[in-house]
This record gives C-alpha cells, sequence and structure tokens, in this order.
C-alpha cells in the first residue's frame, strides 16, 4: 500500500479533525511544475536541432546547451510560490496542535489530588486511564507519520526539481522549530509510555502499545530511542553538554536540546531563583549558537521520573545530594540582595 494512502487511512480514523500535510494538493503542484519542466526541455531541443549548421569546413556544429529537466532552475515559478509556503503553514499548524494536546496530556497525568479532578472537568475526557494512554500513544503516531509524510514529499520535490532545496527546507524548519520530531513533547511522551510500561505492566494488557519504545545505556550514557514503521527513527541523547553528564532536572530549549537545569541557567547568566524566562533574549544556545531558545523552555518532568527510577537511580540520588547544597545556596544569595535592594544599603 502506498504511504499516501496510509496516511490518509490513518488521518480519516482520528476522532478529531487535526491538522494533515496536503500530500494531494503538493503532489498536484509538483505534477503541473514536473509537465512545464517537459515543455520546456522539449522546446529547447526543438531549438538545438534547429540551431545546428554548417561551418565554413562543411563540418556540423552543434550549440551545446544544459537541458532545462538535468537542472533545478534558481526559482521555480509553478512550485516556490506555493509549494513550500502551503507546507510551512501545514508544519506550523502540525507542530502547534501537537505540543498542545501532549502538553493538556501530561499536565493531567502528572497531576494529583484536586487539581486532577479539576483538569478532567475542564478538558471533558473521560475519566479512564485507559484512554489516557491510548491517546499518548495516538500523539506519537501523528508525529511520527506527519514526519514521514514531510520527508517523502521534500524527496519528491528534490527528485522533480534534481536538487536539494528540500533538504534545504528541512534545514529552515528546524530553525523556526517546526520540525515535529524536535518538538520537547514527543520527548516526554516516549518517557511517559516508557514509565508507565515499567510501573504498571500495560504492555501485557495492550499487545504493541510499547513496542518501539526504550531507554538504553551506552558507555553508561543513557539515549531515549523510538522506532516507527520501521523507516523512521528517532534517538535522543540524554548527556548534558554543559557538563558532559547525564541530565539532571532536564529541561529542553526552543531549539531542541537539552540541558540540566542548573547548567542552562548557568548558561543563560541566571539563577535558578529567577529561573529561565528571565534569561537576556540574546542568549544563545551553548550547542546550536540559536539565540532567544530559553523563554519557551520545557521542564521535561516524565524524562526526569524515567531517569530518577531506571539504572540511573544511584547517580540521581548523588546528584540530588550535590545540587541540593548549590540551589541553598543560589537562593540565599538572592533574598540577601533583594534584602539588601529593599532597603537601600
Amino acid at each position: 500500500m502506498k504511504f499516501c494512502k496510509t496516511y490518509q487511512e490513518f488521518m480519516q480514523e482520528q476522532q478529531k479533525e487535526l491538522p494533515v500535510v496536503g500530500f494531494k494538493k503538493l503532489k498536484k503542484i509538483l505534477k503541473k511544475c514536473r509537465k512545464t519542466h517537459q515543455s520546456q526541455s522539449q522546446s529547447q531541443s526543438l531549438e538545438n536541432s534547429n540551431s545546428s549548421r554548417d561551418n565554413d569546413n562543411g563540418e556540423v556544429v552543434l550549440q551545446s546547451s544544459t537541458s532545462s529537466s538535468s537542472t533545478c532552475p534558481h526559482q521555480c515559478p509553478v512550485c516556490d510560490g506555493t509549494f513550500f509556503s502551503s507546507l510551512l503553514n501545514e508544519m506550523s499548524a502540525i507542530v502547534g496542535c501537537f505540543n498542545e494536546r501532549a502538553q493538556k496530556l501530561l499536565e493531567l497525568h502528572l497531576a494529583s489530588g484536586f487539581r486532577k479532578h479539576l483538569l478532567w472537568l475542564k478538558c471533558k475526557r473521560p475519566k479512564s486511564h485507559s484512554a489516557l494512554i491510548q491517546e499518548g500513544k495516538d500523539l506519537v503516531t501523528y508525529a511520527m507519520i506527519n514526519a514521514i509524510a514531510v520527508r517523502k514529499i521534500l524527496k519528491k520535490y528534490d527528485k522533480v526539481h534534481y536538487s536539494k532545496q528540500g533538504q534545504a527546507f528541512k534545514s529552515q524548519a528546524q530553525s523556526l522549530h517546526i520540525e515535529i520530531l524536535q518538538s520537547p513533547w514527543l520527548c516526554e511522551l516516549i518517557a511517559f509510555h516508557i514509565n508507565l510500561r515499567e510501573t504498571t505492566g500495560t504492555s501485557r494488557t495492550v499487545p504493541g502499545l510499547f513496542e518501539g519504545f526504550s531507554l538504553s545505556l551506552k558507555d553508561d550514557k543513557p539515549s531515549l530511542s523510538c522506532s516507527f514503521f520501521e523507516s523512521i527513527k528517532l534517538d535522543v541523547e540524554l548527556t548534558c553538554s554543559i557538563c558532559l553528564d547525564t541530565v539532571f532536572d532536564s529541561v529542553s530549549l526552543t531549539c531542541g536540546h537539552i540541558f540540566c537545569y542548573m547548567c542552562a541557567c548557568s548558561s543563560a547568566s541566571v539563577t535558578i531563583v529567577d529561573g529561565l524566562k528571565a534569561a537576556d533574549p540574546r542568549a544563545k544556545c551553548p550547542l546550536c549558537r540559536e539565540a532567544g531558545v530559553y523563554e519557551g523552555a520545557v521542564h521535561l518532568e516524565e524524562l526526569n521520573i524515567l531517569l530518577s527510577q531506571s539504572s540511573c537511580r544511584e547517580y540521581w540520588e548523588e546528584r540530588l545530594q550535590s545540587e541540593r547544597v548549590e540551589r541553598i545556596k543560589q537562593a540565599k544569595e538572592h533574598w540577601e540582595s533583594q534584602c539588601r535592594a529593599f532597603m537601600g544599603v
């Protein structure tokens, strides 16, 4: 079965109408573009054959030219005006919908007591734990299948144009934070499912629910992985590039890179009391050097639970003890400075 049909069937099965990649519309644009290039190529070939002539020695001279079908024009009036703008809007809508739904689901799962009941009522969800799990699985599937859809349509674009503009567009999408595999909420959902598998044994009662989700250790360095459709695999390294150790109290910046919370605060030149929202908008990610990535940082609660209860438990306890001293020190210094400012000292 072609992926386009599989994609359409999956989206039709969803209970809610969700943003999608407009496969049919985008393929029609590329089909029109291909026909245009073919007609241009035929016209060029005809002109070349008519321009062949005999020189003074009676030899036949053919004017050399490059077929328009063998190279991609710098600007494609058929595609560039509609193809990339349409795909950009669709990707933005998809990642926005995914982030919002995943955030609400995980907020509901992590809530407790009276707050949890209020969230159930506010979200108007069925009070079923299995329904919550199934929604998480559907969200991961939604993210993965849309990532495949974008990859395939961009590959089709490059094939039609004999170019690498589709690959360049992927880099642009990452810089705009609309690449769905970059979303910190996808990492949280994977950790959410692994936590459920380890604590409740739900995988025995719901076959296939947790297949492809795993936390692995290589040279004592943990990584989170998710396989889907045997054609796409997501690997998330859980080593902080600042302290070079397993991330502790992890936080994901909007560029998608994960750090320890205290390391991120240190790189942004803010205290843990002020938090990352107080970071200078010009502050850059230590890895990709992108500015303005701290204000929208996401605290990865599910990932923290997973690491604290997995094979990293001993490390987590040691790190907790060592950071507690530093946190108390920073909090004390902060309040002392606030008191001095209040007193006018």
